[in-house]
């Protein structure tokens, strides 16, 4: 086995607690919206982004409005036009069949790993790999788990599974923390983000949010190498 995937995979283990966690949550909704399993599966196979998963799950009815979900998914997922723009220093001398090889593979833990990892030592795209199959693996798994044992987590707040979402990006947020330059910056991001869920419907603050707080930071680093 390639070293660098079996580090990758090794890397991602202590967050795939989290992500088991929170796959469990999604595996007890699917329960409550009368999800077959084979739909669950499929998701996580085709789909496998966890936030537009609970999206999709959270839109499902009877009267189910694909275009509606399809775009609510989307725009979700727009975010990862940036993640994987920022991946191209990793994948530089490979080509685009090569790129997509991997790219369904990545996820914001993964991806948040592997940046971290990429500025402490040289790695090639088979740790990001090795990342994303590892989180897709302990992913599968937790839906399962939830899915089979929904009847007996009825309510997961009260296990604090619903937390599990929300403390993965607090770890990721914390590690990728390198000093005073990222406050503004971040600021930023969390006061757009808020705004914007105010103002505009669905899911798109989140891209537009992730926009400015990335150009926010291009400008704020330009301001500091010209000083």
């Amino acid at each position: 086995m390639d070293n660098n995937f079996r580090n990758g995979f090794l890397a991602n283990l202590p967050i795939g607690v989290s992500v088991f966690a929170y796959g469990a949550v999604l595996g007890v909704l699917c329960i409550q919206k009368d999800i077959e399993f084979y739909q669950l599966a499929l998701m996580n196979i085709f789909i496998f982004a966890g936030s537009s998963q609970f999206v999709i799950v959270d839109m499902w009815s009877a009267s189910l409005d694909i275009i509606g979900v399809t775009v609510a998914a989307l725009l979700v997922n727009l975010r990862y036009f940036l993640v994987t723009a920022s991946l191209n220093t990793l994948f530089l001398g490979t080509t685009k069949t090569q790129k997509f090889k991997f790219i369904h593979f990545v996820t914001d833990e993964s991806w948040a790993i592997t940046m971290q990892r990429l500025k402490q030592e040289e790695i090639t795209p088979m740790f990001l790999l090795g990342g994303g199959v590892c989180i897709f693996t302990v992913w599968f798994m937790g839906t399962s788990m939830g899915y089979f044992l929904g009847d007996f987590i009825q309510s997961p707040e009260k296990y604090g599974l619903d937390f599990a979402f929300i403390a993965i990006f607090l770890a990721l947020v914390i590690s990728m923390y390198k000093g005073k330059e990222n406050i503004i910056p971040w600021l930023i991001t969390i006061i757009s983000a808020i705004a914007f869920e105010q103002l505009i419907d669905g899911k798109i603050y989140i891209v537009l949010a992730a926009i400015l707080g990335a150009l926010s930071a291009v400008i704020f680093s330009k301001d500091k190498r010209y000083e």
